[in-house]
């Protein structure tokens, strides 16, 4: 394994003409930019150790204060993994579902969106994704959402039942299509879709009852292969919310 390492690293470092000397203002971002360049251009792959901070310095043309918080900044996007030890560096990674959906949910949550504008969008989406969810979702997938449908009957039990176990519910919905994409696109708007959840609770505090009702009746409908049903559950209980925050809307 480190045979292999050193074999990457080797790789890498010799390919000294993979970086030029930079001299503009906030070089550190400048550097930032030519390795996601270099990622993007396939000449970084996943896996592959970068050159030592000193290298790096060299390469560069700055001090290894520079490189540092060049390094940090590809870490905390999620493109560097830095590790510590003999074999330790800064490895290239690829970022994960969840790193890059709340780099979505950012630009979503500094966005004016509305609670009608998020419902209109899940109208669109939640209801073109159920053919892939009934075609897709494995006995671990229902399992799950039936789980999730359990704690929320018990949540409205004992009254702790709040928003968040709904939005749970879709997101998961979500993750059964099996399909990265989607799964990411979902994740990022956990934050607007629990913002228009809880609008329309406002509006109508014991929504939740009813919610799980209809979540538990289209698992159901998942589990027997029945995209109409499914699709005509789902599409009801959207349009609920849509029709609440809409009210919303118009009184304020």
């Amino acid at each position: 394994m480190a045979g292999d390492e050193d074999s990457r690293f080797g790789s890498v470092e010799s390919g000294a003409e993979l970086f030029s000397p930079v001299s503009l203002s906030r070089v550190s971002q400048v550097i930032v930019d030519q390795i996601r360049l270099l990622m993007r251009q396939g000449k970084l792959k996943p896996g592959d150790r970068l050159p030592s901070e000193r290298e790096l310095c060299g390469r560069f043309g700055v001090s290894r204060v520079t490189v540092r918080e060049a390094l940090r900044v590809l870490e905390a996007g999620g493109l560097v993994d830095i590790r510590v030890g003999a074999h330790g560096g800064a490895f290239v990674t690829t970022p994960t579902n969840a790193r890059l959906g709340e780099g979505l949910a950012d630009l979503l949550k500094l966005s004016p969106l509305t609670a009608a504008e998020v419902t209109e969008a899940r109208m669109v989406f939640e209801l073109g994704i159920v053919p892939l969810v009934v075609e897709r979702a494995t006995t671990e997938d229902i399992a799950a959402l039936k789980e999730i449908c359990a704690r929320q009957r018990a949540a409205l039990k004992d009254d702790s039942y709040s928003m968040t176990l709904s939005a749970e519910f879709h997101i998961r919905v979500a993750a059964c299509t099996h399909n990265i994409a989607i799964e990411m696109l979902v994740q990022s708007f956990h934050g607007p879709l629990l913002m228009s959840l809880r609008e329309a609770q406002t509006l109508a505090p014991l929504m939740g009852r009813r919610g799980n009702t209809e979540h538990q009746a289209f698992v159901d409908a998942i589990e027997a292969g029945d995209t109409e049903a499914a699709t005509k559950i789902m599409r009801e209980h959207l349009q609920r919310t849509a029709d609440r925050v809409a009210k919303s809307t118009s009184e304020t």
